[in-house]
């Protein structure tokens, strides 16, 4: 079962990003950067991504009822989504527009060093919020590579912390090495093509994060390894004499999980047979805690 823990990754995130941000904002004011203001609107909407991932994980938390009889599991992958857009939008194009700017009219830095003073701490601080989300995806990575746990992760809020800080730290790094350029060369346009390069990056991390944020929200299985380990588990039954296949759904934390299976023929009557699946089902929900919804189908045929 994925034991890692979403909410503290993004509880390290939004502390990392609202300190961040109020910094950002100070250098960018004190210094005129456009890099620098480009790199405070990022974690200005970094830090309200991580407030609605919190709303979403929380929301998610909900039990089923009449209206939604299989949960709201499905809820974080919405607001994970919305959070895609608003990094591709208030980070992304906010950063191109401002370096195009920037561009037609450059203006000199002023008391740069505050910029770079400001960019050091900003570089720590997201370095400890990555630091928090790597540390929780290596709990599930089970010995995979970073894009290979990426693209198999059923956990959108964690993806999407995981994507922001990354790009958060490459952006500041790019911030920090453009405005060195400009102050040693004297020359602003250095700072309007990092705040344009920032603005790039951002749109590719928001369009990778929202293409597997999609997916889940179209309806993904459990995680393959776990899939697999399921359907073994089903295999070695006693009860089963012939699995013909097992439909998965991933929905926020949860799975839903659909059998067809043929039974061993010494449960003949109604009674037996039922009492056989029932005893699959109870086996099957206490090796794999995650697994909320059973639908099992007795059959003799494919």
């Amino acid at each position: 079962m994925d034991t890692a823990n979403s909410t503290k990754s993004v509880l390290f995130a939004l502390g990392a990003n609202a300190s961040i941000a109020v910094a950002k904002f100070v250098a960018a004011k004190v210094t005129g950067s456009s890099a620098m203001f480009a790199e405070a609107i990022h974690s200005l909407a970094d830090t309200a991504n991580q407030g609605l991932l919190l709303y979403g994980l929380n929301k998610s938390k909900r039990q089923p009822d009449q209206k939604y009889p299989l949960g709201y599991g499905n809820e974080i992958y919405f607001w994970s989504f919305i959070v895609a857009i608003f990094l591709f939008t208030m980070g992304g194009i906010f950063s191109l527009y401002e370096g195009w700017h920037k561009l037609q009219h450059p203006q000199q830095l002023e008391t740069p060093w505050v910029a770079i003073g400001v960019l050091v701490f900003a570089i720590v601080a997201e370095g400890i919020s990555l630091w928090g989300a790597v540390r929780e995806i290596n709990k599930v990575r089970r010995g995979r590579s970073f894009w290979r746990w990426f693209r198999e992760s059923r956990q959108s809020a964690l993806l999407v912390v995981f994507g922001e800080d990354l790009a958060a730290l490459f952006g500041l790094v790019l911030a920090l090495s453009f405005i060195f350029l400009a102050m040693v060369t004297g020359n602003p346009v250095y700072d309007a093509i990092g705040t344009l390069a920032i603005g790039a990056l951002l749109i590719v991390i928001a369009l990778v994060v929202g293409i597997e944020v999609k997916s889940l929200l179209i309806g993904e299985s459990m995680v393959p390894h776990q899939r697999q380990a399921l359907e073994d588990f089903l295999r070695r039954r006693p009860e089963i004499k012939k699995l013909f296949h097992v439909i998965t759904l991933q929905m926020g934390d949860q799975v839903m999980v659909a059998v067809k299976a043929q039974m061993q023929d010494e449960f003949k009557d109604a009674v037996s047979l039922i009492q056989a699946i029932n005893q699959v089902e109870r086996e099957m929900k206490t090796t794999f805690p995650e697994i909320r919804w059973s639908f099992f189908e007795p059959d003799i045929t494919d």
